[in-house]
């Protein structure tokens, strides 16, 4: 008995072939023309990040004098999270999260208010601070 031989089968059948190779080709076309076409996907990043600088400063300056006030300030946010700051000598490094639950129409407002609670904190951090600079796109 013999083996199947597809090369064999579509070289005799030259019209199935054909019409198989032709439908399999406008399938390809159609399944291309309806896919999405959406570059930017609908979603909206509800976190911002602040980074402060102070030449000369520990860290545990850093921290006590210039991340823990922001970050106090942040909490008095409506949709506020949580806080994540990182400190070396002379920088603070504070991401800010809104929850998740934060409808996307809310976060600008939300980023405008921490822009205005971090600048009415900036009068009461050290003289010599550089920042803090606000990235919240």
């Amino acid at each position: 008995m013999s083996a199947f031989n597809l090369s064999a089968l579509a070289v005799r059948e030259r019209s199935v072939t054909l019409f198989l190779m032709v439908a399999i080709f406008i399938a390809g076309i159609v399944a291309f023309l309806t896919l999405g076409r959406a570059e930017d996907p609908a979603f909206t990043v509800k976190q911002m990040t602040v980074v402060t600088a102070w030449p000369g400063a520990t860290a545990k300056e850093m921290e006590e004098l210039v991340a823990e006030p922001l970050e106090k300030r942040m909490q008095e946010l409506g949709w506020y999270d949580r806080t994540e700051t990182f400190t070396r000598p002379g920088l603070a490094f504070t991401t800010v999260y809104l929850l998740d639950s934060t409808p996307p129409a809310e976060v600008p407002e939300q980023f405008y208010q921490a822009r205005k609670k971090i600048g009415d904190e900036t009068s009461s951090l050290p003289s010599g601070i550089i920042g803090p600079m606000v990235n919240d796109e």
